[in-house]
C-alpha cells in the first residue's frame, strides 16, 4: 500500500458526529442530518471532515532545573 491508500489523518479515525460532514450543530450539539446514530463505534453515513475537528490542548509540561540534567 502506497501513499494513495492512506487517508489524510490515517485510516483509524474514531467515528464522531463532532467532525462528520453530514452533521449540523444545533444548540452546541451535533445532530446527524441522516437521522442516524453511532452504534458499536460505527456509522455507515460517517464522512470525515478535517476542518470540523477541534485540536486538543497540549498538557502542561513539568518545569525542569538544569541540575536535573547533570551527571
Amino acid at each position: 500500500m502506497g501513499l494513495f491508500g492512506k487517508k489524510l489523518f490515517g485510516n483509524n479515525i474514531e467515528v464522531s458526529c463532532d467532525y462528520c460532514e453530514r452533521a449540523k450543530v444545533i444548540n452546541n450539539e451535533p445532530i446527524c442530518t441522516m437521522n442516524k446514530s453511532i452504534e458499536a463505534g460505527k456509522c455507515i453515513y460517517f464522512v470525515y471532515n478535517p476542518l470540523l475537528r477541534i485540536q486538543r490542548t497540549m498538557p502542561n509540561l513539568p518545569h525542569f532545573d538544569p541540575k536535573d540534567f547533570e551527571l
